[in-house]
């Protein structure tokens, strides 16, 4: 059974830092494209970032020089380093696999999610 479990979310004030964590199991996440999404209250799940099989990255504008997403395979985990937080980050965060030669922004598999909240 394919699971994703997110971890690392909490609150923090504008300029910080949070680290979020995804366990994989039931599948190898190296062999598939694994992204972020994260949906802030009103509105719609918005994309950020991805990582291919290859380890390639690619990030929305709006994160780009902020967030880092990266694998560890050997625990089979995705995370993603959030620096220089500001309110508008405040979302749920969810990571998500990309099905197998489909395009970035579908996933057949995701978390639950970890909330993140940026307020002074």
């Amino acid at each position: 059974e394919v699971q994703l479990v997110e971890s690392g979310g909490g609150m923090v004030q504008p300029g910080g830092s949070l680290r979020l964590s995804c366990a994989g199991s039931g599948f190898i996440m190296s062999d598939y494209d694994m992204t972020w999404f994260r949906q802030a209250p009103g509105k719609g799940p918005e994309w950020i970032t991805r990582i291919n099989e290859s380890g390639d990255t690619h990030y929305v504008d709006s994160v780009r020089g902020r967030f880092t997403i990266s694998r560890d395979d050997a625990k089979n985990t995705l995370s993603l380093q959030m620096n220089s937080l500001s309110p508008e980050d405040t979302a749920l965060y969810v990571c998500a696999r990309v099905p197998r030669g489909k395009p970035y922004y579908l996933r057949d598999y995701w978390g639950q999610g970890t909330q993140v909240t940026v307020s002074s």
